[in-house]
């Protein structure tokens, strides 16, 4: 039988990502983040994943199409972001496996 090493970490979050472009956001480290899944229903959830992308041109949040995403998150205490819109967002996790690090994240309904 093979033996399977898995290292995997909790991580620091991003103190803000900041949309660059359709579906390349950026941190304070100058790392780009995309998002791998976007889960519009009741409770929007995204799955951010940190790769090294392309980053292109940057683009005014004023020329991008609406989206349930928004422009910048940034980091609060409680384990969650606040958006550009001023909802919050609670980070579900935050890990790395094999070197790919993860960011699920699910916005916090309205009272």
């Amino acid at each position: 039988m093979a033996d399977f090493a898995l290292s995997s970490h909790r991580t620091v979050h991003p103190d803000r990502l900041w949309i660059w472009r359709m579906g390349v956001y950026v941190d304070e480290n100058d790392r780009t983040w995309v998002p791998i899944k976007v889960q519009e229903e009741e409770c929007p959830r995204v799955l951010m994943r940190q790769e090294d992308v392309s980053r292109g041109e940057p683009v005014r949040p004023s020329q991008l199409p609406p989206s349930v995403l928004p422009v910048m998150w940034q980091l609060y205490p409680g384990q969650r972001y606040r958006s550009s819109d001023y909802s919050f967002w609670r980070i579900l996790y935050h890990i790395r496996v094999c070197g790919t690090e993860d960011l699920l994240l699910e916005q916090i309904p309205e009272p």
